[in-house]
């Protein structure tokens, strides 16, 4: 063999080198062209093949070239064996013997690398173990996991062949089209999933050559590339248009597809995303061509083919990195492309680095007709192999992956966000007035009290004060209901003392069976919005007839009327020792009434709300109101007058003034406001009309930092991780909140980092607005969809874990129970068109109950699930035996209760 002369001539090795890149500067650190061959023949469309220390391509043709990728100075091995052109290679799984395959038109031929070594090293000429011959056109070649079966694609049919036996196991057919790629499923090696020109996949059992599932079609265009990821048992599938789809394999998933994505679209967002981080320099893309560009064709939109999926391996890399990639979310992909290589994250299904090969200009190929990568474990970085369009180039490119996103990743500047405090309130806080005013305002109710004994006041109807005209009793029982109002005392001390007796369990069964059904509404009245008080024993709810109502937590009992708005109640919210409910109606007004008393205590109207409140809620644990008017977030400092003059009682001294106005940046409506009120945290988060997300720290009363192009449509609800007092959570995860938008899915952030660290798309959401909710626990995420399920999500994967049945139309809003003993159970609000009165149902888990000795507030996981108009319904799981009337639900996560907004139709 010429083996030393073929690589003198054809192959050209570069040192490492600084390559000048189209962002100005030196980035030699990202992509070093290691070696570049050129071929007697072209190979635009071949499989090529890349292991941890070894990659492997056709060489003029009918030849197999491999070169080690670790040591560059062994010589480069070439194999002679086929007549015909070489269509597919491939690797072998298992490290030793390392095996290879290759296919031609001719014949099918298996190689051992180490074999093949030894026989030039005694001056023979390796020979290789032909496996078939005259099996036509070969486009994929794949070995099994313990390398004992082939899988190869030759036209419309998959042939497994036995390495040992040298023969055909099975043909595999069934597609319409030609078989551009197949690859084994790692945890069930009898299976094998396969996709076409047909543009569908098939997953296939290869022991019986049955089919087990055939996908529709997926695309207008041929799918040309396959990868099986373990860990998240995720099959990815690109076309050669440039989409990408990512399915579920899990199992009762029934291979749901998780995402999919427009690459073209990615890579504007991310360019878009990199001009605004970063607007002093603007990327290649953005300039304007040069004469000697266009005379090349450069300005020409080039397509983006999925040539080649590979996994991304950036542990290594982003150890010692911050401001990047988080540690917990770096699963990710490289896309390889003609036009470049990608970076594509697998849990915020976005671009994280682009690497176009027109950047450098140093590389020997602008355009890719084939593509192959493999991350190396041992250094971090990662290698591929390149064939040229059009010529006749070979090239393998060494790129670092870390160093690529520090290049175009902007990191945080400054110290990063935290719901959690770091300081103490500053004296110029809004904030600090709130303190300050809490702290004086008991002195001066005291000195009132005592000047009271010696002021003048009439004696007939001051209950303090006997007049000398009336005996004792006729006075106690003219005033018996005051009575009453220091036993509800007493038993909210009771309450308050069982809030924090038994801490619930994280870890428990979910709730499945409904078990209750309630009329709410009759006739067309919506139930707009839903909440349970922080102890779980009761739950507010606002309807489109004027009413807020408040219901215990099992749905048992008369509910509790608190009439007086003049519109629909779209925003309900307890404060945090339970004694106030705040209500928002579309009549203008903001009302704050007494749990207790059931009556009104706080009217905040049109004179100081000049706009509509879109959000409102109780901060600073009930020191201050937080509510958003028009572009504004506005801080309210608020006293209610609980004593009662008798005299003067159409006169209320309850009264609220803002603190302070705080504008949206672009002066935009705010669409949703968010805040933690259990404890004590200075910021506040916000959605603006124009698509961005906000957060403003109240302790220096200006904005922090600005999200912008936070989805593709408005944020219409903005869910932070609140916890629970029933449960404890890591700290770091109280930083997490979620932001929903029609048609865009849910994206969960992380406010140290301001990014989104992941995203569920899997439930439907395409026209109306759909809630979200946190679980106490902070494990799962929960969401309504139009498809008449509610979904529940877990933090750590894309896909949802449950699908929860039963209701009628779209379930539009979602929440967790606080005081679950289970942890979490899911809840929905939907709107039915079809019914004509609300009703509540309750579901209960059927198999376990609370235990006796304990005393848990509220349902078991309850769940609750609101329905819009024309009627309303609630639905709440929990863990009580079913009623004989009622169907069984499919298993959900653990504790909810529903909570969101609906929308009343014409």
């Amino acid at each position: 063999m010429k083996c030393e002369a073929e690589q003198s001539q054809g192959l050209q090795m570069e040192e490492q080198q600084d390559i000048a890149s189209t962002d100005g500067g030196y980035v030699g650190d990202i992509v070093i062209e290691k070696f570049l061959i050129e071929s007697k023949k072209s190979t635009p469309h071949v499989q090529l093949a890349c292991s941890m220390q070894h990659s492997a391509f056709p060489l003029h043709g009918n030849e197999l070239c491999v070169w080690n990728t670790e040591d560059p100075s062994q010589q480069l091995l070439a194999l002679r064996g086929h007549h015909q052109p070489i269509s597919a290679v491939t690797f072998g799984n298992t490290a030793t013997p390392l095996l290879i395959c290759s296919a031609s038109p001719d014949r099918v031929i298996m190689w051992s690398l180490d074999e093949c070594r030894e026989k030039i090293l005694e001056g023979l000429i390796p020979r290789g173990t032909v496996l078939g011959t005259l099996l036509g056109t070969v486009l994929y070649l794949r070995f099994s996991p313990d390398d004992r079966i082939i899988a190869m694609c030759a036209g419309n049919k998959i042939l497994m062949l036995d390495t040992e036996s040298r023969s055909t196991l099975v043909e595999l057919e069934g597609h319409q089209g030609p078989v551009t790629a197949a690859e084994f499923c790692t945890w069930r090696a009898h299976v094998v999933i396969s996709v076409s020109e047909d543009r569908s996949f098939k997953v296939w059992d290869h022991r019986n050559g049955s089919l087990i599932y055939n996908s529709p079609v997926l695309a207008a265009s041929p799918l040309l590339s396959l990868l099986v990821i373990e860990g998240s048992k995720q099959l990815v599938t690109g076309c050669a248009e440039g989409q990408l789809w990512v399915f579920s394999l899990v199992d009762k998933h029934h291979y749901r597809c998780v995402t999919h994505a427009d690459l073209r679209k990615k890579r504007e967002r991310f360019s878009t995303r990199r001009l605004e981080s970063n607007p002093g320099s603007l990327p290649e893309e953005s300039r304007l061509p040069s004469a000697r560009e266009l005379a090349k064709g450069d300005d020409v939109e080039v397509t983006l083919p999925v040539l080649g999926l590979a996994h991304c391996d950036l542990s290594l890399g982003l150890a010692s990195e911050c401001g990047l990639l988080s540690p917990e979310n770096t699963s990710c992909l490289w896309i390889g492309s003609s036009a470049g290589l990608l970076m594509f994250n697998l849990a915020n299904f976005e671009l994280e680095a682009v690497l176009h090969y027109r950047d450098f200009r140093n590389l020997s190929i602008q355009i890719a007709g084939s593509c192959a990568m493999m991350s190396k474990t041992s250094d971090g970085k990662a290698f591929c192999v390149l064939t040229a369009m059009f010529g006749n180039g070979i090239a393998g490119l060494k790129v670092d992956p870390t160093a690529l996103l520090r290049c175009q990743q902007h990191p945080t500047l400054g110290t990063p966000l935290s719901v959690l405090p770091s300081s103490r309130v500053l004296p110029t806080s809004p904030l600090h007035f709130g303190v300050v005013e809490s702290s004086a305002q008991p002195a001066r109710h005291r000195q009132p009290a005592a000047r009271s004994v010696v002021r003048d006041q009439p004696l007939v109807f001051h209950s303090k004060v006997r007049s000398s005209g009336y005996t004792s009793a006729p006075h106690a029982t003219m005033f018996s209901p005051k009575t009453n109002i220091k036993n509800d005392c007493k038993r909210s001390s009771e309450c308050k003392n069982s809030y924090k007796w038994k801490e619930s369990p994280v870890q428990n069964s979910p709730p499945t069976r409904l078990s209750r059904r309630l009329a709410v509404a009759e006739g067309r009245a919506a139930v707009r919005c839903i909440q349970f008080s922080g102890d779980g024993r009761r739950l507010a709810c606002g309807s489109a007839n004027h009413l807020a109502l408040v219901f215990d937590a099992d749905l048992t009992g008369t509910p509790t009327v608190f009439p007086g708005h003049d519109g629909a109640v779209n925003t309900v919210c307890w404060s945090h020792d339970g004694r106030w409910l705040l209500s928002v109606s579309q009549d203008g007004t903001l009302r704050v009434w007494s749990a207790r008393r059931m009556e009104l205590a706080l009217c905040l109207g049109k004179d100081l709300l000049p706009k509509p409140v879109q959000s409102a809620q109780f901060y600073y644990i009930d020191t201050f109101i937080l509510l958003s008017s028009g572009p504004e977030v506005q801080l309210f400092t608020y006293h209610i007058d609980t004593c009662k003059d008798e005299i003067r009682r159409y006169k209320p001294k309850s009264r609220g003034r803002a603190v302070v106005r705080l504008p949206m940046t672009g002066a935009v409506e705010v669409t949703s406001l968010s805040a933690v009120n259990d404890f004590y945290s200075y910021l506040v988060l916000t959605a603006g009309r124009n698509r961005t997300l906000e957060a403003f720290d109240l302790n220096v009363g200006r904005s922090a930092a600005v999200i912008t192009e936070a989805h593709s449509r408005p944020v219409h609800q903005i869910c932070q991780n609140k916890g629970s007092s029933f449960m404890t959570q890591p700290s770091q995860l109280y930083n997490l909140f979620a932001t929903t938008a029609v048609a865009d899915g849910i994206r969960l952030w992380d406010l140290r980092t301001l990014r989104c660290e992941r995203r569920f798309e899997g439930h439907l959401n395409r026209c109306y607005p759909c809630g979200i909710a946190f679980s106490p626990c902070g494990r799962y995420v929960a969401c309504g969809a139009e498809d008449r399920h509610a979904y529940v999500y877990e933090m750590g994967s894309s896909t949802f874990c449950h699908r929860l049945s039963g209701h009628t139309d779209t379930v539009t809003g979602v929440a967790f129970s606080p005081s679950a003993s289970q942890g979490l159970g899911p809840a929905g609000r939907w709107t039915d068109h079809a019914c004509g009165r609300g009703e509540m149902l309750l579901i209960r888990k059927g198999a376990q109950t609370a235990d006796p000795g304990s005393h848990v507030a509220g349902p078991q996981n309850a769940v609750l699930s609101e329905q819009g108009t024309p009627s309303m319904t609630r639905l709440t799981w929990s863990s009580r035996p079913l009623q004989a009337d009622l169907r069984p639900q499919k298993p959900s996560v653990r504790g909810l209760s529903g909570w969101g907004q609906g929308h009343l139709l014409g």
